[in-house]
């Protein structure tokens, strides 16, 4: 079975100057992969000819498109005034079954907003969230919402967690994904009362719940999925990124403040090297807008052509995996347990 994705090649920082060689890369490495590249044709085949890479042709082609989403752009003015954008026709594309998969770099409210209303959500779920995984000890943990949703009532937590437990099962093999609710503090009398509300629904929920978290148990590989409504999502993930570089430039600033720190981190580079491997951002780009009838998936606006890759990579195995039916058939088999009793 081939696997067809439609790129937004014009979305991000880099637009194609990332997007080309990313597709690229991502050929080579997905044998059963073929790509529409949405964009200025013009600046795409520019894009080819400085990387020295064929035109397209075979398993890539350019689908021209006349707009841009701006990074800035609201996505109430985009979804209204932007309907031959990159990034829409990339998720048109997905809705007629042209492809399979959409990746974008792009305004993250625009692509969540055209997403949404090309696409639709799956029965059961009111809002579709953003899930990514995060580097763990361990491994990794999957943790939504990442910003789609600043608000979610109980029952939204819950269908979040319905969610990231089944693409856990699909991605990491997992038969029980252990599913933790974050809160600041595990004693059950703290939280707000829309927490607490979905602590009792998660309770008696069929899920592997493990109850309330706190933060650090993100990165500590001990839950599988952490739930959390977009606000504090995104506030958990963006300190998470910045601790870490801040980390990174001062292990640097203290090897190179001597000679003999400068030999010491000489000695210590394979290990540094190895540990850099394995935290690296690149690795984990690509954040599922889950709950969609349709696989999208949001890269980072600066990722580069290694980590825009490896978003091309994901959407591809989440498109092998079925995870948006994958979804619905949950969703439709406890609907069917409810109306049994």
């Amino acid at each position: 079975m081939t696997i067809t994705i439609a790129l937004d090649a014009m979305g991000g920082d880099f637009g194609p100057s990332v997007v080309v060689p990313a597709s690229a890369a991502a050929l080579e490495q997905e044998r059963d992969l073929s790509l529409i590249l949405v964009g200025d044709p013009a600046l795409v085949e520019a894009a080819m000819s400085e990387c020295r890479l064929p035109r397209p042709g075979g398993r890539w082609v350019v689908r021209p498109a006349s707009q841009q989403v701006e990074m800035d752009e609201l996505p109430s003015a985009a979804l209204r005034s932007k309907k031959d954008s990159s990034m829409r026709v990339a998720i048109d594309l997905v809705k007629v079954g042209t492809a399979d998969a959409c990746v974008s770099a792009g305004n993250t409210g625009a692509l969540m907003a055209m997403a949404r209303f090309v696409l639709k959500t799956l029965p059961g779920i009111d809002r579709p969230a953003i899930v990514s995984a995060l580097p763990a000890s361990g491994g990794h943990t999957h943790m939504l919402d990442l910003g789609a949703n600043v608000g979610a009532g109980a029952e939204q937590l819950c269908q979040f967690a319905v969610m990231g437990s089944v693409l856990a099962q699909c991605v990491d093999g997992i038969a029980s994904p252990s599913v933790g609710l974050l809160n600041i503090g595990a004693e059950e009398i703290k939280g707000n009362e829309q927490i607490k509300a979905s602590h009792r629904l998660l309770t008696e929920s069929d899920l592997n719940y493990a109850g309330f978290i706190e933060g650090d148990a993100i990165f500590r590989g001990q839950i599988d999925v952490v739930v959390c409504d977009g606000f504090v999502g995104n506030v958990a993930l963006k300190t998470g990124e910045g601790i870490a570089k801040m980390f990174g430039e001062r292990i640097r600033e203290e090897f190179e403040r001597t000679s003999f720190t400068r030999l010491a981190g000489a000695f210590a580079m394979p290990v540094l090297r190895r540990v850099r491997a394995r935290m690296d951002p690149r690795a984990y780009n690509g954040a599922t807008l889950i709950g969609l009838r349709g696989v999208v998936l949001k890269s980072h606006g600066g990722a580069d052509r290694v980590a825009f890759a490896h978003a091309i990579r994901r959407a591809a195995s989440e498109v092998r995996e079925g995870i948006p039916d994958r979804v619905r058939e949950h969703l439709e088999t406890k609907l069917a347990e409810q109306e049994a009793v």
